[in-house]
C-alpha cells in the first residue's frame, strides 16, 4: 500500500534513540525527509547517518533541548528552511519524572508540565502555520498507555499526557476544517530506554533481576511479549498518510492488550 509520504516531510522530536527513532527511520522507508530532534549531537549525527544510509533520503540533525520554546520554534524554523514545508509533526518527548502520586515534589511536577504537557502543545502551536500553509498535514502525539492505567510510579505521566488527550481533540475540532488531522499513539510494554529505566525501577522495588521485571511486563500482555519500537512506528507512518484521511482525534494503544479499558 502507497501512504503517499514520498517527499513530504517530517519533524520527529526525541529522535536519535528509541521510539523517536524508529518512527523516523520508518517515515524515511515510505520516502519522507526527516528533520530529528534530541539534546545529544552524537547521537543525532549517528541516528542520520544510519537513517540515510538505509534509506538513502534527506535527514536534518537538529541538537537542542526541547523543553526550552526557543529549541522547538528553531527546530521548526530551520527544517521549512531546508526543505521548504512541514508536512508531518510527530510530538515524541522525553517523559516526565519518575514519581508517585503522593510525593512527586514542586520540581518534579514542574519538569512534568513542561515536558509532558506544554511541549506537547508548543510543538503543535509552532508548526500549525506551516501545517496550513501546505493546505493540511498531520500532528501525532507519543503520548503513554498510563493515560489509560495508572502506574505507581509514573504517576506525573498519566496526569499530564491526560492533558494533552484533552489539548488534542480540541485542537483536532479546531484545524480539521483546514485538513490538518490530530491523533494520539499510547505505547506501552515497548522496549525502549524509557521503558528499561521504569522496569529498573519496579525491580529494584520488588528486589527482583531485570530479567524477570521484564519477563512480569511481557506476561501481563495479551500476546505475551514485548513490544519492538518499529511495531509503534508503523502506526504512526500510517496516521502520517494520505491513507489515514477520517481519523482525527483520537488515542490509540499500542500494548499488546496490556490495557483493555478505553476513555
Amino acid at each position: 500500500m502507497d501512504l503517499e509520504l514520498k517527499d513530504k516531510v517530517a519533524v520527529v522530536g526525541g529522535a536519535s534513540k528509541g521510539l523517536g527513532r524508529a518512527c523516523a527511520e520508518v517515515l524515511a522507508q515510505e520516502g519522507a525527509r526527516v528533520a530529528i530532534c534530541s539534546r545529544s549531537q552524537p547521537d543525532l549525527d549517528k541516528a542520520a547517518k544510519e537513517i540515510r544510509d538505509t534509506t538513502g533520503r534527506e535527514v536534518l540533525a537538529f541538537a537542542g533541548d526541547l523543553d526550552r520554546h526557543e529549541t522547538i520554534r528553531d527546530l521548526v524554523a530551520k527544517t521549512v528552511d531546508r526543505f521548504g514545508r512541514l508536512d508531518i509533526m510527530v510530538n515524541n518527548s522525553g517523559g516526565p519524572p519518575l514519581a508517585r502520586a503522593h510525593n512527586a515534589t514542586e520540581e518534579q511536577w514542574a519538569t512534568a508540565v513542561q515536558r509532558s504537557l506544554m511541549f506537547f502543545a508548543r510543538m503543535s502551536r509552532e508548526a500549525l502555520p506551516h501545517l496550513k500553509r501546505q493546505g493540511g498535514g498531520r500532528i501525532i502525539n507519543i503520548l503513554a498507555s498510563t493515560v489509560y492505567q495508572p502506574i505507581p510510579n509514573l504517576a506525573l505521566s498519566g496526569v499530564t499526557r491526560l492533558g494533552v488527550v484533552a489539548f488534542a481533540k480540541s485542537l483536532a475540532d479546531a484545524v480539521g476544517r483546514d485538513g490538518i488531522l490530530v491523533n494520539n499513539v499510547c505505547p506501552g510494554s515497548i522496549m525502549s530506554e524509557r521503558m528499561l529505566s521504569n522496569v529498573s525501577a519496579r525491580a529494584k522495588e520488588l528486589g527482583i533481576s531485570l530479567d524477570d521485571a521484564i519477563a512480569q511486563r511481557a506476561a501481563e500482555t495479551a500476546v505475551g511479549r514485548v513490544g519492538q519500537p518499529k511495531e509503534l512506528a508503523y502506526l504512526v507512518a500510517f496516521l502520517a498518510s494520505g491513507k489515514s484521511s477520517y481519523i482525527t482525534g483520537t488515542t490509540i494503544l499500542v500494548d499488546g492488550g496490556l490495557v483493555r479499558s478505553v476513555l
